[in-house]
């Protein structure tokens, strides 16, 4: 049993909020980059949406491989898991959309600009609500699961970084 004065070890909870952080600076970084109209800025803000497209592809497909079939499996409250699919499919249009979207205009700024709240909401839930009923259940073992979703991740975004 951990004291207070020992740090519990990552698991698989952690490794996931780390991948909300990430993509929540990116957001800002775009946010940011919408105050200039330059077309450096322009085009930095094509290629960060891009970026911000993948990674949160890579984060749901990760998600919903291995980190929902597990917590699904052994909490009873499924409806928080149920919600997060629902928006994990929402959040995949508008990245459809964006990714389909040839070039920078308003409207692609705003569907930057409100995957990232909606995405900021999803983050909410699973960081207040889905994460401690996931740590709750003592046979959930989220450290093994970190280093799957780790080597799952990898394979992903190794998949991702050769041209198709």
């Amino acid at each position: 049993m951990a004291t207070s004065n020992q740090k519990r070890e990552k698991d698989a909870c952690d490794l996931l909020d780390a991948d909300h952080r990430a993509v929540k600076k990116m957001f800002k970084e775009y946010e940011d980059l919408t105050q200039s109209k330059s077309r450096t800025a322009v085009q930095k803000r094509q290629q960060l949406a891009i970026e911000i497209c993948k990674e949160l592809t890579i984060h749901a497909q990760l998600e919903e491989e291995i980190f929902y079939p597990a917590v699904r499996a052994a909490i009873r409250e499924t409806d928080l898991l149920a919600e997060a699919e629902v928006e994990h499919q929402t959040a995949k249009d508008l990245i459809a959309q964006i990714e389909a979207s040839p070039t920078v205009t308003q409207e692609f700024d705003a569907k930057v600009i409100v995957l990232g709240e909606y995405i900021d909401h999803h983050v909410k839930e699973e960081r207040n609500e889905m994460f401690p009923k996931a740590r709750a259940v003592k046979r959930l073992n989220l450290v093994a699961m970190r280093d799957t979703l780790q080597a799952r991740k990898d394979e992903l975004t190794a998949a991702a970084a050769v041209p198709a």
